[in-house]
């Protein structure tokens, strides 16, 4: 009987120990798994952010980013040889923003923001089956105007495609179903700020400016949805004619805030103390770029860092 209860003692020790080894191996495993996630999202998270437009308007967007996540890298793209993309056919407008999409993509991108008003408003369901996060500038402008409104009558200034395409205006209904919206198609704003005439104090931008805005102002709209990137560059310009009691919208500060609570939430932030880097590429010219960009960005771009590229 004695050694009968020596073997089985023998037998649940070894059990034991097995379970124990296994068990070690399986939180040793675990760990190794941990480990690796946690290295993939911190590498992840250096990666830079991806922004493009048109031509220069993007930059109010990037401005932004850089103001509300100084750490994060970016890699802006401003197709500036085929600017403006505001009076092209949707199927144009698509075949565009796909190109600017995979230019990035190709730069490893961690996400990609659409700076550009008529591509967020034609393209955004293409955009959103891209292999990373998306994100467009109408939905946030709309959100921030309906939170802004206090007579529920809101305008929003674009392109011909973006008014045409009536994206703000849907958005701005499922928010607030009493919402009247009246929206101006403003072609000739974004030719003006590509040719750096944005001064309020330049007659022909004021005198463009005003015509756009009266039926905005016959609306008496107390809200007023910048609808292209391009526009915030004239804002001190339709601010003077609107007045100081309207509300602009600039899409570029809601946008930068929505990109920034999402990279929170999914630790995708990039907590380098220093500044990011910038890379910024158009596909045309690189020296206007550079003045104009200089005083969007409120500091020195050196020419150098400014790169030409051909979209295949």
């Amino acid at each position: 009987g004695t050694l009968r209860s020596g073997y089985f003692f023998i037998v649940i020790l070894n059990i034991f120990n097995l379970y124990i080894a296994k068990s070690f191996n399986l939180w040793y495993d675990i760990m190794n798994v941990y480990d690796f996630v946690s290295r993939g999202f911190n590498m992840s998270s250096k990666k830079p952010i991806g922004v493009f437009d048109s031509g220069l308007g993007g930059l109010t967007v990037v401005k932004e980013v850089i103001r509300q996540m100084p750490n994060e890298n970016i890699v802006y793209f401003g197709d500036t040889g085929r600017v403006p993309y505001g009076t092209r056919s949707y199927e144009t407008i698509k075949r565009y923003a796909a190109e600017d999409e995979a230019f990035l993509l190709k730069n490893d991108v961690k996400l990609i923001i659409a700076a550009c008003g008529t591509v967020s408003s034609v393209a955004s369901d293409d955009g959103k089956k891209l292999p990373v996060p998306y994100f467009e500038v109408v939905s946030p402008a709309a959100k921030a105007a309906v939170n802004a409104t206090k007579n529920n009558k809101i305008g929003v200034l674009g392109t011909s495609a973006t008014v045409k395409s009536n994206s703000h205006a849907k958005q701005i209904i499922k928010l607030l179903p009493e919402a009247q919206v009246t929206a101006c198609a403003c072609s000739l704003f974004v030719p003006l700020v590509e040719e750096g005439w944005y001064n309020a104090d330049d007659v022909i931008v004021t005198e463009t400016v005003k015509r756009y805005l009266q039926p905005i102002i016959d609306a008496e709209c107390d809200t007023v949805i910048l609808g292209c990137t391009h526009f915030p560059i004239l804002a001190t310009a339709i601010s003077s004619i609107l007045g100081k009691n309207v509300t602009l919208i600039d899409a570029g500060v809601a946008t930068a805030a929505a990109v920034k609570a999402y990279l929170e939430a999914n630790n995708l932030s990039n907590n380098e103390v220093c500044d990011g880097a910038r890379a910024f590429y158009v596909s045309d010219r690189p020296d206007s770029f550079a003045n104009t960009a200089k005083t969007l960005l409120g500091k020195d771009i050196c020419e150098d860092a400014i790169k030409q590229v051909k979209l295949k």
